[in-house]
């Protein structure tokens, strides 16, 4: 490991000591050039101008150069929520329930002008902005809500979905049987 440091070492002090080293030119009799980094008998040091660079511009506009209208216009497009979430939390079971609640929040809460939307397998859960909804029966079978927050131009800005499910036992149910009933003891022998 030592020895490949000392020859990277090496090596780089030979590149700078290359890229410094002064350049000599020999003009010979039948017009050739002969080109060398030491000294040539009747050569000439060439002088070397510094490599051209390029520097970019700096940006012509920022955003605190914008007017204030374009700015709160270009935050309100770039705007995101951290998250929509819906409970119940994804692929919870309900046992015989009466009815399941459905809430929805976002974070950061609710902007002005931004409508949420809410449905429960497919069909509107209530009017717009509706941010709670019972589910009164709760049939049995899988349930899914969906979720859509959209900014006032109908842009959709943030969605979620969950689905739940719901268990009723049925009426054959072994749980809803009524117990099989007593047999009467078998008769006895009776002695003759």
């Amino acid at each position: 490991m030592k020895r490949q440091s000392l020859v990277l070492l090496l090596g780089s002090l030979f590149a700078v000591s290359a890229a410094l080293a002064t350049t000599y030119v020999r003009v010979e009799k039948d017009g050739t050039k002969t080109y060398s980094d030491r000294p040539l008998p009747g050569g000439q040091p060439v002088d070397l101008q510094p490599a051209q660079t390029y520097s970019a511009p700096s940006p012509v506009s920022t955003d605190s150069q914008r007017p204030r209208e374009e700015q709160l216009l270009r935050q309100a497009d770039d705007f995101r929520y951290e998250s929509c979430t819906v409970s119940p939390e994804n692929n919870t079971t309900f046992q015989s329930p009466e009815s399941v609640s459905i809430a929805v929040s976002t974070s950061p809460s609710l902007r002005s002008g931004d409508v949420i939307t809410m449905t429960v397998d497919g069909q509107p859960a209530g009017p717009p902005n509706t941010r709670s909804y019972t589910m009164s029966p709760a049939y049995r079978g899988t349930h899914t809500v969906g979720v859509n927050v959209a900014d006032p131009n109908g842009k959709v800005i943030c969605n979620s979905t969950s689905v739940f499910h719901v268990q009723q036992p049925g009426v054959n149910a072994p749980a809803r049987q009524a117990p099989p009933r007593p047999r009467p003891p078998p008769p006895r022998p009776t002695p003759h």
